[in-house]
Formats: structure tokens, C-alpha cells, sequence
């Protein structure tokens, strides 16, 4: 059982809340104290009077700016926890109040924002004219970070975290992966080819942290072989771009619109799919904004094009 004592410190600790996480992301008073919109010497003042409360200094100089000490550490990570807790809830309140004016934020990979996103909020607005969405686009493991880290909604990713039992994932469309040459490439001819056929191939491809590095390690490891990478890039537009100009050969998205910049598309025999999915964390409480998304999103299958099927298993 807490002691009393406990309580009341940590009550007359609350107001300092933004102060204290102010400074455990800046590591400086001056910048803290603009952060807040408050004078430095009163923040200053405030740090010093929160040291004598706890009983031993929260900040040191160092240099021309401050670390924290270990006890400083301590409270600057729970004020952040606290913090994100109560903007939660904050939103939470407002947005049940006036469910028609909230607010998602939502997280997907690059090219995801060519038709599916589009689609599916497009859709979503028709009926909620009165929510805003702010987009996050970034790797799968960013992604995946990031909602964890409660820094965004949902997010449609590929292939989707299955092995997480802190996140719940619903498939959402399969997409299909082709090969990417370029049009003087010896197999650019070709209606389909085996991965096997690539294991003397140089590859350019997407580096560690994306679903698309994983896929195409996968499918080379499953061939028999270890990819040889001449170029590793952050977004799949550049590597096609690379493929354009010889440098290598890629697995990547079929273009849902007729294959531009000097790449030949050629399906793969199998042809692979990977599985586009939505992702929240388990157990989260929703705002209403946010769950009438994820709603829409689970039941509202969309033509995507060419490039996409219904997903196996929605």
C-alpha cells in the first residue's frame, strides 16, 4: 500500500508535470522554458524548488546546458507517461462529447498513400465530414514504433505484425509483388520467372526495417540463395529508379497504373502476394473517431486495382 507521504508528494509534484518532461526531452532549461511559454529563471526557480520537495537535486550543469540526475530521470519519464495518459484522455473526453470532430492519426507505409489510404478515408469522410486525420508515413518498424509508443492510431502495414501479442491485426487486401528489370535486362521478355532464376542477379533493394527487405530476403532464402545487394534505399520510387538504370534488379509493388521510368514488371511463378493490413494496440481504449475508422476500414472492402485482391484471410 502506498504511503500517505507518497500521495502527497506526488501531489504537489503534479503541476510541475510539463515542466519536468519539458526538460527530459530538451535537456536544457532555456529551451524547456520556451517550450512552455514561460520565463527561463522561472523555470529555473520552479527546478530548484522541485529538488528541495524531493530531497535531492533534479538537474546539473553540464556545459552550457543541464543533465538530469537519476532522480531527475525518473520523474521527467513519468511526467511523459503521465502526460500522454492525460492528452489521451483529454481527447477521449472532448471527442465523446462531439464524436463528429475528432481527430486519428494514422500511420502506413509509403506506398500505401497511392490508392488504399486515399480510398478508405475518402470513404470515411462521405459519412464523417467532421474528423481530421493527420498521416505518418515512414517504414514498417517505425510504424510499428510508433504505435506501440501511442504516437499514432492505427497503421496499415505489410506483412502485418502477427508475432506481437501487444498488437491486433486485421488483413485488409493482398497486394502483388513483381520482379522490376530494366527493359535491356535478359529476362525482361519473359511472362513469369522462378526466384531461383535471380541468385546471380545484383539486387536494389530497401534496407533493414522495411516489409519489403523482409519479403525479398525471405523469397531469396527460400530459393537457396543470399541476395546480393548493390543499393540499399528508404523509398521504393528510388530503387525503382535504380532498376531503371541498371543497377540492379528489385521486387516491389505491381504499378497500378502502366509500368513508367524504363522498368519491366514480370510476375513471379508463384506469384507472391503480401498481405496489406490495419494494426492497433491490444486492450487500448479508442476514441470514438478512431474506432468508427477502424470499423469502416474492417468492413468496407474497396477496389484498389490491379494491384490489389481481396486479402485470404478477411
Amino acid at each position: 500500500m502506498m504511503d500517505d507521504s507518497d500521495d502527497r508528494l506526488a501531489a504537489r509534484l503534479a503541476p510541475a508535470l510539463a515542466l519536468l518532461a519539458a526538460v527530459g526531452e530538451t535537456g536544457h532549461v532555456t529551451r524547456a522554458a520556451e517550450l512552455l511559454g514561460i520565463p527561463q529563471p522561472t523555470a529555473s526557480r520552479r527546478l530548484a524548488a522541485l529538488g528541495e520537495l524531493v530531497g535531492a537535486p533534479l538537474v546539473l550543469p553540464s556545459g552550457r546546458g543541464i543533465r538530469l540526475t537519476r532522480a531527475g530521470r525518473t520523474l521527467a519519464a513519468a511526467s511523459t507517461r503521465a502526460l500522454a495518459a492525460m492528452t489521451a484522455a483529454a481527447r477521449e473526453v472532448r471527442e465523446e462529447i462531439d464524436p463528429g470532430s475528432g481527430r486519428i492519426v494514422l500511420g502506413f507505409l509509403h506506398l500505401l498513400g497511392r490508392t488504399l489510404v486515399p480510398s478508405l478515408i475518402g470513404g470515411f469522410r462521405e459519412r464523417n465530414p467532421g474528423i481530421r486525420f493527420s498521416l505518418a508515413q515512414g517504414s514498417r518498424q517505425d510504424m510499428l514504433d510508433a504505435l506501440r509508443e501511442g504516437e499514432i492510431d492505427l497503421v496499415f502495414v505489410a506483412p502485418m505484425p502477427l508475432d506481437d501479442p501487444g498488437l491486433v491485426s486485421r488483413p485488409l487486401a493482398d497486394q502483388e509483388l513483381v520482379l522490376c528489370v530494366p527493359p535491356s535486362h535478359r529476362l525482361a521478355a519473359r511472362a513469369r520467372v522462378r526466384a531461383a532464376e535471380l541468385a546471380r542477379e545484383e539486387w536494389v533493394t530497401l534496407e533493414h526495417g522495411y516489409g519489403l527487405r523482409q519479403i525479398t530476403d525471405d523469397l531469396c532464402a527460400a530459393s537457396g540463395f543470399e541476395p546480393r545487394i548493390a543499393f540499399e534505399g528508404q523509398e521504393s520510387e528510388t530503387v525503382r529508379g535504380l532498376v531503371a538504370t541498371g543497377l540492379g534488379v528489385a521486387v516491389l509493388p505491381r504499378s497500378d497504373q502502366a509500368p513508367a521510368g524504363g522498368v519491366v514488371e514480370i510476375p513471379l511463378s508463384p506469384a507472391l502476394f503480401r498481405t496489406v493490413g490495419v494494426s492497433w494496440p491490444a486492450g487500448e481504449r479508442m476514441t470514438p473517431a478512431v474506432r468508427a475508422f477502424r470499423d469502416h476500414v474492417c468492413s468496407h472492402p474497396t477496389d484498389l486495382g490491379l494491384a490489389f485482391r481481396p486479402a485470404a484471410g478477411a
